[in-house]
């Protein structure tokens, strides 16, 4: 039930910014914009947290997730570090990940080739 309820949960949040994108004026870098910014908003006021225990990967995967754990790590880094963790704690907490994607970018640009765009 757990790959079930992530694959629903996840492919709920993509169909809800794919219908953003469809009928509204929004372009997909808005959408994208606002969906890491109501990851942080609802993590702040405790209401993503319960849907991450529900879904796991279908709720963390999504930008909605990367919200999430920028709020998250800020959160930590404040309990910890004080106010300078409003500054550090969405960095530490997200440099994992963003090294990983930067890693495998460059990686997959070292072995494809790429073509002409005409």
């Amino acid at each position: 039930m757990n790959y079930f309820w992530a694959f629903v949960v996840g492919g709920g949040l993509c169909v809800v910014g794919q219908l953003l994108i469809d009928l509204t004026a929004m372009t997909p870098a808005r959408v994208l914009v606002g969906y890491v910014t109501a990851g942080v908003a609802l993590s702040a006021l405790g209401l993503y947290g319960p849907l991450v225990d529900f879904a796991g990967a279908g709720a963390t995967v999504p930008l909605l997730g990367f919200g999430h754990l920028l709020a998250q790590g800020m959160a930590e880094a404040v309990a910890q570090d004080g106010l300078a963790g409003v500054l550090t704690g969405g960095f530490s907490a997200a440099a994992g990940g963003v090294a990983a994607s930067l890693t495998a970018g460059f990686a997959a640009a070292l072995l494809a080739r790429s073509k002409d765009q005409n």
